[in-house]
């Protein structure tokens, strides 16, 4: 398939992996790239030193296109910037900030700039501010998420419709039916996270991804909107965060539940009951740790048959 993510990136299908915190190193990334979709490596929580390392790996491990996740809202941005723009990375994905910050910066080093937006406001913003494709993510995904809860189905077509780059769909995205929904809500790529957070190369710990696929509808929930919502499953951190928030907590009062390296805690160390687990609402539907690759080749096998089947529907 050759559409217009599969041409702005140089990939062979129009699958991104999401660049999850914690969970999305240079292992992930460079499989899923070598597999044919884009690999992201999770700035999020490294250090410009760290981010640089896995960078030099990922280069090692792949020679097809790969990019970076770049959360704009940490102190080091400007290090971290550095850092890519000094190992030549040709693919960056802003997410949490004002892209009219830094798209025009990466832009004029020749790197390709794609904006994560949670609403048609921000995602015609992000066009005005140049970026070359638009992430649009529900309020199904995991991670960090929009106050409006405005779902992935309804994103879609209302940005597509008053944009003119690429969109790519996010949130709730975990198999090749849902791919084939978005696609003709007008969105020419997917960006997945859940999904690979399940992966065999995902640097997320074992009990996380074990928890993962062990969970039912409902056990996840938009939460600390106060602050950033991120949407969690439901464990004794998250319990406590929903009692503050039931009794009117303020984001002080919030800011000092959540304490200092909790998403670590949980994710990437295995506190399955007091660390912060991010994950989106589709993960009731992962129910086994695969490689990367195979992922990708299961999602697309299957979005070919789901449109196939549907080319055949007499109505």
């Amino acid at each position: 398939m050759m559409n217009r993510i599969c041409h702005l990136f140089n990939i062979q299908f129009p699958i991104i992996q999401a660049g999850m915190v914690w969970c999305s190193g240079w292992r992930l990334a460079s499989a899923v790239s070598n597999a044919g979709g884009l690999g992201l490596i999770g700035s999020g929580s490294m250090s410009p030193e760290v981010l640089r390392e896995h960078l030099i790996k990922c280069k090692k491990a792949t020679s097809k296109p790969f990019g970076v996740n770049l959360p704009l809202l940490y102190s080091d941005i400007e290090d971290q910037i550095k850092v890519i723009i000094e190992e030549r990375v040709q693919i960056v994905f802003t997410s949490a900030g004002n892209p009219k910050t830094w798209t025009n910066a990466l832009k004029d080093k020749g790197i390709t700039v794609t904006h994560v937006v949670s609403s048609t406001k921000f995602a015609v913003k992000s066009e005005e501010a140049g970026v070359d494709a638009i992430v649009a993510e529900g309020f199904e995904a995991g991670g960090h998420n929009g106050k409006d809860e405005t779902t992935t189905l309804c994103l879609i077509p209302e940005v597509v419709g008053k944009t003119n780059v690429p969109v790519i769909a996010a949130g709730g995205i975990v198999s090749g039916r849902s791919m084939l929904a978005v696609m003709a809500l007008g969105a020419e790529g997917v960006q997945i996270g859940s999904r690979f957070v399940a992966s065999s190369e995902s640097s997320a710990h074992k009990d996380f991804k074990k928890k993962i696929i062990s969970l039912k509808e409902g056990d996840t929930k938009l939460s600390l909107k106060k602050l950033i919502p991120v949407r969690l499953i439901k464990n004794e951190f998250y319990n406590s965060v929903q009692l503050a928030e039931d009794n009117g907590a303020d984001p002080g009062e919030l800011l000092q539940i959540l304490g200092k390296g909790r998403a670590k805690q949980g994710m990437f160390l295995g506190d399955i009951s007091k660390g912060e687990l991010e994950i989106g609402q589709a993960a009731s539907m992962i129910d086994e740790i695969k490689p990367a690759a195979e992922i990708i080749r299961d999602i697309w096998n299957e979005y070919l048959i789901a449109k196939k089947r549907i080319s055949k529907m007499d109505y």
